[in-house]
Parts: C-alpha cells; structure tokens; sequence
C-alpha cells in the first residue's frame, strides 16, 4: 500500500543537499546522532518531529518532504508568488494571537 517513507524522503533532503549531515544538525541545534536515527527509515524507535522537518526543509532549501506529504495527501504543492512566505508567517502570527487571547 505505502511506498517510499516521509523519513525516507527526508534523508534524502540531507544527503542531496550537498551539506555535511553534521553540518546540518549544528544549523538546527540537534546533536547529529540523534538527527540520524530521526532521519533513518529502519529505525522504528526515532520519530522526526514537525519543526525539525520545517528546519531541516528551510536549511537545505528542499522542499522534497512536504511535496511528498501534499502528494501522498492528494494535494499538489505550488510555490507562493513573490515570496511572500514572510507576509503569511506574519498574517499567521497575528491571528494565532488573536486566538489565544480569546
């Protein structure tokens, strides 16, 4: 039924990207032993979290992972226009704090 893993994908985000796995785990304050079970498709016991995928994605600037979580989802992935991504994270935080303070 399943194919390729989302943690199979993130592996190859790292491995790819021409960065030193070490070197991405400093960037993203992780120690490297823990990023490599984490990113380990035969390691059951490790779980990559959702901010560690965002960092790892915003590092190598691949955003294989998400493309495959969109897809697997039925959803496509198209790239915001102009780069807004800030104006949303923006627009995001405001109405989150809006929320929270009920």
């Amino acid at each position: 039924m399943f194919g390729k893993s989302v943690t199979k994908v993130v592996q190859d985000c790292i491995l790819d990207s021409g960065i030193q796995a070490k070197v991405v785990a400093e960037m993203i304050n992780k120690p490297y032993s823990t990023l490599m079970r984490e990113i380990n498709p035969f390691d059951s016991s490790a779980k990559l979290g959702a901010e560690t995928l965002l960092d790892i994605m915003k590092v190598t600037k691949d955003t294989r992972p998400l493309k495959f979580m969109a897809a697997e989802m039925g959803y496509s992935l198209e790239a915001l226009k102009n780069d807004t991504s800030q104006d949303y994270h923006n627009s995001y935080s405001e109405r989150f704090d809006a929320v929270e303070a009920g």
